[in-house]
């Protein structure tokens, strides 16, 4: 017997059992005195309990029939419930509707089983006035393997294995969190591994997995390696950022994948290497007192165990080579940045900030100082992202800004605007009002300028 077949059986052994149950409280209230209608009545208006916990109700004409089965013998067996013959298709639908919806599933993969309905009642295909529930045409879909999910779940997309075949085509890189030092501080290391030849290439460690750090790292990668063709992430804070994409943007033939979300299938590689490094370094750091918590020192001595003990090993998935014996039988040339300031450049980010009046534009809850003269305008600036310095180009110069000290400028004197030559100066040469002149008008001195009484017109 299939396990499909003890799976059946014991099933209905169990709906035997429970309709016994019910039988026999009704056989027990008739004992007590009462006719078998109210007896029937009584059990039917109860909630009863089934073996996994759940509830049901049963009508009075169910308690009925299974009584008539049950018989004067009382066979259990005749309380099973009747065998149903397994069918690929549907035994209520007609013949030619479930040979339609077959053919439009595989032309339409996506349709519903009311417009699967829908369909075949404009077409013709059944009477328009034959009512068809939903449900039916949905299980008969089921049955004969057709997909009714209108999106495919990751299981069900394109998950072949990969593996590239040269060196620096594909870099992995994902975040292994640990603690570290007496103090048992927490720090997360980020690595960088190649996916042809398993090389662990570079690694850098931080308080928490951000932006900066991932940067950072990426960059000195490619100052060691040069570029790769593909870099893969998952869904970290610090991989599926802005900066990160609007950076990686910027190299040359450099592409960005974003792994999967929670599917750690998707990210096999580096989390079979994170189990390594777990086992082979990280779970000694932790509440060691020699070991210094220091970033810092924690990148050496993770890029130590990667260059002097894990590129040394063989590698299973090698064929027993190390990453090193591969990676330098890899032919394949590498693609390095023409200079280094070339790629520092390609590491900036550029955003746009209005000008307040007062000559101050806001970046992460800080205010800047810009030069004078940009107030009320919006302005270009350049962020790099290495070392989180904003700069704007001003009179043809790139110029750092730097953020505002309130308490200087409290303190300082503000400064004085430039006077031209042709501009008039303070004193007689401004220009008299016409509220001067009226006054002067109205009261004009007595004597003029030569001692005597002037003349009034």
């Amino acid at each position: 017997m299939g396990k499909r077949q003890k799976s059946g059986a014991k099933k209905r052994r169990t709906e035997a059992l429970f309709r016994h149950e019910l039988i026999s409280r009704v056989v027990v209230i008739e004992l007590c005195g009462a006719v078998r209608a109210d007896a029937v009545r009584e059990v039917a208006d109860d909630l009863h309990f089934t073996s996994d916990g759940g509830t049901r109700r049963i009508s009075m004409r169910t308690l009925y029939r299974w009584l008539a089965a049950y018989g004067e013998e009382g066979e259990l067996a005749n309380l099973e419930p009747a065998r149903r013959q397994r069918t690929e298709t549907s035994v209520a639908l007609p013949e030619v509707l479930v040979e339609y919806i077959r053919e439009e599933k595989e032309r339409d993969p996506r349709a519903s089983s009311p417009e699967l309905i829908r369909r075949a009642k404009i077409l013709n295909v059944i009477d328009p006035k034959l009512s068809v529930d939903r449900a039916t045409v949905w299980r008969a879909c089921k049955r004969m393997g057709l997909s009714m999910r209108r999106r495919p779940q990751k299981n069900e997309g394109d998950m072949r294995r990969f593996a590239y075949p040269n060196r620096m085509m594909m870099v992995l890189c994902d975040g292994k969190h640990f603690r570290a030092g007496a103090t048992r501080k927490r720090r997360v290391a980020l690595f960088y591994l190649d996916d042809a030849t398993r090389r662990g290439l570079h690694v850098v460690v931080g308080p928490s997995e951000s932006t900066e750090l991932f940067l950072r790292g990426f960059f000195e990668l490619i100052q060691k390696f040069g570029y790769m063709n593909v870099i893969y992430l998952d869904r970290g804070p610090g991989f599926r950022s802005g900066d990160t994409r609007a950076v990686i943007a910027k190299l040359p033939h450099v592409h960005l994948i974003i792994g999967a979300k929670a599917c750690p299938t998707a990210h096999g590689k580096i989390e079979r290497f994170n189990q390594t490094s777990l086992m082979a370094v990280l779970r000694s750091l932790d509440g060691a007192a020699e070991v210094d918590p220091d970033c810092g020192a924690l990148t050496l001595r993770l890029q130590h165990f990667l260059d002097d003990q894990y590129n040394r090993r063989p590698h299973e998935s090698l064929k027993k080579q190390t990453p090193n014996e591969r990676w330098n039988a890899d032919e394949r040339p590498l693609r390095f940045p023409e200079s280094v300031d070339d790629l520092r450049d390609k590491f900036v980010v550029t955003e746009t900030r209005k000008v307040s009046p007062d000559h101050i534009i806001s970046y992460k809850s800080e205010m800047y100082e810009v030069p004078r003269g940009l107030s009320g305008e919006w302005i270009d600036v350049q962020r790099r992202v290495l070392t989180g310095a904003l700069l704007i180009l001003h009179d043809g110069t790139l110029k750092r800004l730097h953020p505002v000290d309130l308490a200087a400028n409290a303190m300082t004197k503000r400064a004085v605007s430039k006077t031209d030559n042709d501009e008039p100066v303070l004193g007689d040469a401004i220009p008299k009002t016409a509220a001067t002149l009226a006054f002067e008008r109205d009261f004009a001195p007595l004597v003029g300028k030569d001692g005597g009484f002037a003349d009034k017109e």
